[in-house]
């Protein structure tokens, strides 16, 4: 299961985007509801590359997402569903 940042902790550093092999991690500038990064689960390949950057530690697992961070496992999801990353796919 891809891995989720975490709106609250996620500060916007980019490190994870930077590091990420197969540049799932995306972004938009300026838009207030989606402020945060957001990692594509389709192009994901769970290397844990992201999450050992992040300064953050806003990263996590997608089992530790479903089970205590729903939320932001759903917006990370409907980011690339039915918001701007969905032009990203």
């Amino acid at each position: 299961m891809a891995y989720v940042i975490i709106s609250d902790m996620c500060k916007r550093a980019g490190d994870c985007a930077d590091i990420c092999p197969t540049e799932s991690i995306h972004m938009v500038e300026g838009d207030a509801e989606w402020p945060k990064y957001y990692i594509n689960p389709d192009t994901c390949i769970e290397c844990g590359a992201c999450q050992a950057e992040c300064p953050n530690d806003a990263i996590v697992d997608g089992d530790e997402a479903k089970k205590n961070y729903p939320a932001d496992m759903a917006k990370n999801a409907k980011f690339f569903t039915d918001g701007p990353g969905k032009d990203l796919i």
